[in-house]
């Protein structure tokens, strides 16, 4: 197992492309620390499960990035991958709305990363991953604070790339479309009831309507290619952008 001996933590992990990621690098033998909120027996079971760590630190905010960081210690492998969504136009976007998508899903990777790179640099490897979205790549109308989060997210990445190129550390993006997790599975019966479509319709024609393989991206994946990347043989590839969409941003 290649990432005997390392230690990941990977940001909103209790669930969902996190889980996953958390799941594919524990395959592989890395130590892991789960971040996140849910419920707490299913919480117990994860870390029975991979012998990991919870923090439940909020990354809403600097103070609690910078806890979250000091409880976890030392990490080799960064996967910042907490993420929220509002969806509303412009002029009715609540600027609470947008100060907390900016702050979870962009600021608190900041925090992150300028707290786990000195580490990185001092033992002359690691690895950070950023879970952006096809919306690093492209925009949708009525999302504004995260597609906003997201561009940026990919600037931030780009940006530790070039600042870390001869030290050992890799910084990447993967970017997906639509993932099938339980959040997007909730959203289903609400769509067909708001729009008056059949679950085949809501799929295919709202859900998928970007995606030309019409098929969901699978949480397992994502944590494939994050895997891929904390390879030894993937040392020489850092700010990229790797796009899992079903040829969303190909046109």
């Amino acid at each position: 197992m290649f990432l005997s001996g390392r230690t990941a933590l990977v940001t909103g992990s209790t669930s969902g492309i996190g889980l996953a990621i958390a799941r594919a690098l524990h395959s592989e033998g890395a130590h892991i620390v789960l971040n996140g909120f849910g419920d707490e027996a299913a919480i117990a079971d994860l870390r029975k499960e991979m012998d990991a760590r919870h923090i439940d630190a909020d990354l809403l905010t600097c103070e609690g990035a910078e806890s979250l960081m000091a409880e976890a210690g030392d990490v080799d492998i960064l996967v910042n991958n907490a993420g929220m969504q509002n969806v509303a136009p412009i002029e009715d976007f609540a600027p609470a709305k947008w100060d907390a998508i900016i702050a979870l899903n962009l600021t608190a990777a900041f925090h992150t990363v300028r707290l786990a790179v000195p580490h990185m640099k001092r033992s002359g490897w690691g690895r950070i991953i950023n879970t952006a979205s096809a919306h690093s790549l492209a925009a949708s109308p009525f999302k504004s604070a995260y597609v906003a989060a997201k561009h940026g997210l990919a600037g931030l990445t780009k940006t530790v790339a070039l600042e870390l190129a001869q030290t050992g550390v890799t910084a990447n993006c993967i970017s997906p479309g639509y993932v099938w997790t339980p959040l997007v599975e909730g959203q289903i019966p609400d769509t067909m009831k708001s729009r008056g479509l059949s679950r085949e319709e809501v799929i295919n024609d709202v859900l998928l309507a970007r995606q030309p393989t019409k098929r969901f991206v699978q949480p397992e994946e994502v944590g494939a290619l994050a895997a891929f990347l904390c390879r030894d043989e993937a040392g020489n590839i850092t700010g990229s952008n790797y796009s899992i969409d079903g040829g969303w941003t190909a046109a």
